[in-house]
């Protein structure tokens, strides 16, 4: 039972990258890091193109720009590798994660961590948040197919015994967004390399401080009566 009094999210599916951790930073330096190797000169907009995964396709792209010097899955194996190390030493949250996460828990709604990145990231980050309250953390290597394909939040509301339609998805990326708006969630797109129209189900903000308790109910609200 909620403790908030009126009708909210039966659960709340934070992305990872760019969405709880301020990890694009983090992603950028490790691209450029790896694309130098082969003097390539890596941009925001290259990493714009790559936002939200997945990293094969992300290994792809890198093996494309270098002219086929490397494979693709060599690509994806060193990125990951970089990205690994930097996020075992930490990575900030975003703003107002750690608040939206602390009022989660006080309302007694459930939690999931749902992320295109693979599960050595995913852990990474999580070593770093210890103690946590995900209840289920769900990566690429748990799924079948990862984003745009909405099976890791399908996953994450049946391991939660939820129906989807009553879970709130936050997203930074347009790849994700398509995820959870495919999945049946109520969706908050928080963008901030690539513009995300909003939709029926997908409103957009500037950021997770907007989402206290007021703005939580009043967007179940507004999705379900």
């Amino acid at each position: 039972m909620k403790k908030s009094g009126s009708p909210i999210f039966a659960a709340v599916f934070f992305d990872m990258d760019g969405t709880l951790v301020d990890s694009e930073p983090l992603w950028l330096i490790s691209e450029r890091e790896l694309m130098a190797r082969f003097d390539y000169p890596w941009t925001q907009t290259n990493q714009a193109h790559c936002l939200g995964g997945p990293l094969d396709r992300v290994g792809e792209y890198m093996h494309t720009l270098a002219h086929g010097a490397e494979s693709g899955p060599y690509f994806t194996r060193e990125l990951i590798s970089l990205m690994a190390d930097k996020l075992r030493a930490g990575a900030d949250l975003m703003e107002g994660a750690s608040d939206l996460m602390d009022l989660c828990v006080e309302l007694e709604i459930p939690m999931a961590l749902v992320s295109a990145s693979p599960r050595i990231l995913v852990d990474a980050v999580l070593q770093n948040l210890e103690p946590h309250h995900f209840a289920i953390s769900v990566s690429s290597n748990d799924v079948r197919r990862t984003k745009p394909d909405p099976e890791g939040y399908i996953k994450a509301a049946q391991f939660l015994d939820l129906p989807i339609d009553r879970c709130l998805v936050l997203e930074d990326s347009a790849t994700g967004v398509l995820a959870a708006e495919s999945s049946g969630a109520c969706v908050v797109a928080i963008p901030h390399l690539v513009p995300i129209a909003p939709r029926q189900r997908v409103k957009t903000m500037t950021s997770l401080k907007e989402l206290d308790l007021h703005k939580l109910r009043d967007l179940y609200a507004s999705w379900h009566n």
